[in-house]
């Protein structure tokens, strides 16, 4: 049986799905919400809490609660490859670097090893999408600042021709809460989840060739990961 807040959810957002609470309308006041669903007030916003995940409800200080739009999600499919976004505009800012802390174990490397990073922020519009760090060792990265993404070639988009042929892509990720630095740049909640992926591409020879750290809100981003079936081939008896 489903939880009182689910209920909830559930209704709000069939009406905001059928338009009957419009993008940018404003919600009934959490009290009166209660009341009408015959719930406690924190009851009442963890319901609204599962929309304000789900990108379908703003709650402004101050002001109360507000039906968003529903926003336009990227695919992460791995391997540093996602389906291009036509919808969205990125803008790229190349900074010279040494490495320390957590990229000399990245990338392998001895601390001071000069680095390249690529700061990689797409807009859908106006608004913050998603956020990615590439790191690439400074031997390897281009002179002039790329007009692409790191996506959907992934390092190979990066990496001056001709490259080091990548033998291995590495890819940990997990969701956590964004840190501040990172929620002021998307512009999101410090409460709505984030699916955070670190990729890290070795060549054939064990050399790291690019570590990236991507962010991309919950609300506006999901992974998909297809394995081919194998089959076992079967010998005829006898």
């Amino acid at each position: 049986m489903a939880s009182r807040r689910h209920v909830i959810a559930d209704d709000l957002r069939d009406q905001i799905a059928a338009g009957r609470i419009k993008p940018g309308e404003r919600l009934p006041a959490e009290a009166q919400l209660a009341a009408h669903y015959t719930v406690s007030t924190p009851t009442l916003r963890n319901a609204l809490a599962l929309l304000q995940a789900e990108g379908l409800v703003d709650k402004i200080h101050g002001k109360g609660n507000y039906a968003r739009k529903p926003l336009r999600k990227t695919t992460y499919t791995g391997g540093g490859r996602t389906p291009a976004d036509g919808h969205l505009s990125v803008t790229i800012r190349t900074t010279k670097l040494r490495a320390r802390g957590h990229l000399t174990t990245l990338l392998r490397v001895a601390a001071g090893s000069p680095l390249t990073e690529f700061l990689c922020l797409s807009h859908d519009g106006k608004s913050p999408h998603s956020l990615a760090r590439v790191y690439i060792p400074r031997d390897l990265a281009p002179t002039a600042t790329p007009d692409a993404p790191p996506w959907p070639q992934g390092v190979a988009a990066l990496l001056p021709k001709p490259f080091p042929e990548l033998a291995e892509i590495h890819e940990h990720i997990h969701v956590r809460l964004p840190t501040p630095a990172e929620a002021t740049t998307l512009r999101i909640s410090s409460t709505l989840a984030i699916l955070a992926i670190t990729r890290v591409a070795t060549d054939t020879a064990g050399r790291v060739v690019e570590a990236a750290l991507l962010a991309l809100p919950g609300d506006r981003a999901e992974a998909l990961f297809i394995t081919p079936h194998m089959t076992t081939e079967r010998r005829p008896e006898g």
